[in-house]
C-alpha cells in the first residue's frame, strides 16, 4: 500500500473527505467521460457535494470518506501515481485560512482568534471548526478554503481548534463596487431617422451578452473588457441608444472582475476613439 493511500484511509476513518493529488499539488485530470466537463459535473453546479463519477474526477468534488471508493479499482492508478493527499475542508465542516508568507502570518496573529495551526511550505494553515464560502485573495497572501475547494494534508497541526469566527466569514464578503460610468455623447446615425436598435429586447440582450462575456473571462481580463466595449459600441454607439444605465452595467461587470474605474474609463475611451466616435 502506497503512503498516500495509507494516509487517505486513515483520514477517511476519521470522517475527512480525501482525494489524491499529483505532482504540483493539483488533482488528477478528469476521466474521458468527464473530460472538459462534458458530463456537466459538479464544477458547473452552485452547491457543494460529491461528484457522481466513480473516478477521482472534478477536483474537490471527488473527495470522499468512503473507504470502498478510496480503494476501488477506478482509484488504484491515481493512488499509485499520487504525490500527496488533499481533503475537502467544507465536507468536514472545516475552514482553512491559508497564509502564504510571513507578512500574512503576522497579520493573522494580530487579527484572528488563536486556533489549530499547520505549518506549510511557505506559511501556515489556520483551521477553524465550521464551513463557509471559499474565496481566494481576500487580502495579500491570504486564501480561504472551505466549501468547493481542497487543501493539501500536511499533518494534524498543533493547538486547539476554535469555532469559525465572524472576522473570518467577513473576509469573504466582497463589497459591491461603486460604478461611475463615463458620460458619452455619440453622433447621430448618418442620414438621420429612427434608431433600429431601440427595441428594448434587442438592446437588453446585447448588454446581457456583453456582461456574460466579461464575467466568464478567466484570463486576459483587460483585453476582454476592451474587446467587449468595442463590440457594444460598434453595434449601439452610433445611434444614441446606449444610456448611462447600460454603461453602468458594463462597468460593474468589469469592476467585479478586478478592473479599476480608471481601467474601465480608459477602455471605453479607447474603444470610442477606435470607432471614431
Amino acid at each position: 500500500m502506497s503512503e498516500p493511500l495509507h494516509t487517505a484511509l486513515s483520514l477517511a476513518a476519521d470522517g475527512l473527505p480525501v482525494l489524491p493529488l499529483r505532482a504540483g499539488k493539483v488533482p488528477f485530470g478528469n476521466c474521458p467521460v468527464c473530460a472538459t466537463n462534458a458530463c456537466g459535473g459538479r464544477p458547473n453546479m452552485k452547491t457543494p457535494g460529491p461528484c457522481a463519477c466513480p473516478h477521482p474526477c472534478h477536483g474537490w468534488a471527488a473527495a470522499t470518506a468512503d473507504s470502498g471508493v478510496i480503494i476501488s479499482s477506478t482509484w488504484v492508478r491515481a493512488w499509485r501515481d499520487a504525490a500527496a493527499v488533499a481533503y475537502h475542508p467544507g465536507g468536514a465542516d472545516l475552514t482553512v485560512v491559508d497564509l502564504d508568507h510571513p507578512a500574512a502570518i503576522a497579520w493573522a496573529r494580530v487579527t484572528l482568534p488563536v486556533t489549530r495551526i499547520v505549518p506549510t511550505t511557505r506559511g501556515e494553515h489556520w483551521l477553524y471548526q465550521g464551513a463557509m464560502q471559499s474565496t481566494n485573495a481576500v487580502r495579500p497572501g491570504v486564501d480561504i478554503k472551505s466549501t468547493m475547494a481542497y487543501a493539501r494534508w500536511l499533518g494534524p497541526g498543533t493547538g486547539t481548534m476554535t469555532a469559525l469566527p465572524d472576522v473570518v466569514r467577513a473576509l469573504a464578503v466582497r463589497e459591491t463596487p461603486t460604478v461611475q460610468p463615463v458620460a458619452i455623447t455619440v453622433p447621430a446615425r448618418a442620414g438621420g431617422g429612427g434608431c433600429c436598435h431601440r427595441t428594448p429586447t434587442y438592446l437588453d440582450r446585447g448588454i446581457a451578452m456583453a456582461e456574460q462575456r466579461i464575467t466568464a473571462a478567466s484570463s486576459a481580463v483587460h483585453a476582454t473588457v476592451y474587446r467587449t466595449f468595442l463590440a457594444v459600441l460598434s453595434t449601439h454607439g452610433r445611434c444614441g441608444c446606449l444610456t448611462d444605465a447600460h454603461i453602468a452595467r458594463l462597468f460593474t461587470a468589469a469592476q467585479a472582475k478586478g478592473e479599476s474605474l480608471r481601467h474601465c474609463t480608459d477602455a471605453w475611451t479607447n474603444a470610442l476613439a477606435s470607432l471614431g466616435l
